[in-house]
């Protein structure tokens, strides 16, 4: 597209390569978050230094901070994604689910907002019928989340999701859903351009997942018909029509074992799986997300879908170990190639994986006519992969992918947590 690009970066991620392919980089901080990517001031800094006309926040930080859109507005530079007050109203949750309700989107049975108090919580959960998940109103990612079997285990799981809320997000506010049993998570991928047309771009299949974390993706899902993509597609756009959406954004959905399928949250940002819907719509998600931003408006199209695609994040993590991160020195690294194959990372050989963020190091991508070819793909893409130094979730993916239910496409969100990894 021509444009130049600014990376900032910790001191932990120096020797990233995003920072060294850039046209620029700033230092914006120490290793911790707190006093790097998530400072502000810092940001705004390095922005006026290198005389940046936007900022783009990626999936992470401030990516949804409506205060940070806000204030990249009130310093000129334009911010890759929705309008603050979207950001906001989609980023709490419980106003989230009414906007969605009040635009025909269907939803999970729950309560009426926050629930401020234990007894509030007791007398929603009697009424919507055990189980029930308790959630954060202001979160995320797993966090300030707990299911409840029972009455008797109500009040244990309201305190300890309160707090992991406030601890993770600063903010202890929950609100409760109808637990739907066995479910798979589907999300459909929107683009807006503020200025009344919004697109969709296909659902991505995304129930392999642990600790509500995602492990996998793929599009389209081997469950999702034809006339259902067409049912979910148009609710998610009805819901980002009704809120004026401006940039990418994802609308994830709870889809139950009859095909009926409820409103769970919306990512008001672009989503670390965005790939395997380009390689099937066939369309760079991100070039879309700044011509967007500079002002260009989307044609309402249907977008024709080809072939299958499948992600798998490598994450430096023991699999045999619950999963526990494992940062570490990379001694080796060979990515593999070829027709299909696409890999996404910032890692290399020599590269010392810091302790600090998140632990995906790459995201391995495979395009193929079919399911069957995809999987058969990615089997022979992991096999090539060379990653030594630290465990990673290769060993995790291989065994998936032979897994007979997989195949046939017969999982939901709970797989992994019955899932028998072998020790190789």
């Amino acid at each position: 597209m021509g444009l130049q690009t600014v990376a900032v970066y910790s001191t932990a991620d120096s020797e990233s390569l995003h920072v060294r392919f850039a046209d620029e980089a700033v230092c914006i901080g120490p290793a911790s978050s707190s006093e790097s990517y998530l400072r502000t001031d810092s940001i705004m800094a390095a922005a006026e230094v290198t005389s940046a006309d936007a900022i783009h926040p990626g999936y992470g930080f401030l990516s949804e901070n409506s205060v940070f859109s806000a204030i990249c507005e009130d310093h000129g530079l334009v911010f890759i994604g929705p309008t603050p007050n979207t950001i906001a109203l989609m980023g709490d949750k419980s106003r989230a689910k009414d906007t969605m309700k009040a635009a025909g989107v269907p939803v999970v049975p729950g309560s009426e907002g926050v629930v401020p108090t234990l007894e509030d919580g007791f007398r929603t959960a009697t009424r919507i019928g055990y189980p029930v998940m308790i959630k954060a109103s202001a979160g995320g990612g797993g966090r300030g989340m707990r299911a409840v079997a029972e009455e008797a285990d109500f009040e244990r799981h309201f305190h300890a999701a309160r707090q992991e809320a406030k601890n993770a997000f600063g903010n202890e506010d929950v609100y409760l859903e109808k637990l739907i049993e066995k479910p798979r998570h589907v999300e459909i991928q929107v683009m807006g351009d503020g200025q009344g047309t919004v697109v969709h771009l296909g659902e991505r299949e995304c129930s392999i997942q642990r600790r509500h974390q995602k492990l996998l993706e793929e599009s389209p899902s081997p469950v999702v018909t034809p006339a259902l993509r067409e049912a979910m597609g148009q609710a998610a756009v009805a819901g980002a029509e009704a809120v004026g959406y401006r940039g990418a954004g994802t609308v994830e959905f709870l889809l139950d074992a009859h095909g009926n399928f409820y409103f769970m949250e919306m990512n008001t940002r672009i989503q670390v799986e965005h790939p395997v819907t380009e390689e099937v719509a066939g369309i760079d998600i991100v070039a879309m997300q700044l011509a967007v931003a500079r002002g260009e408006r989307l044609t309402p199209a249907a977008v024709s879908l080809q072939g299958h695609a499948i992600e798998c994040r490598i994450n430096a993590e023991d699999p045999f170990k619950d999963f526990r991160p494992a940062p570490g020195r990379i001694e080796a690294f060979n990515v593999p190639g070829g027709l299909g194959v696409r890999v996404d990372t910032h890692a290399y050989a020599g590269y010392a994986i810091p302790p600090h963020y998140d632990s995906m190091i790459a995201k391995l991508i495979v395009h193929a006519p079919s399911r069957a070819e995809a999987i058969s793909r990615m089997q022979r893409a992991l096999e090539e992969f060379v990653l030594e130094g630290v465990p990673t979730t290769i060993p995790f993916h291989q065994q998936l992918l032979r897994h007979p239910d997989f195949q046939n496409g017969r999982f939901d969100t709970y797989f992994v947590e019955h899932f028998a990894l072998e020790a190789g």
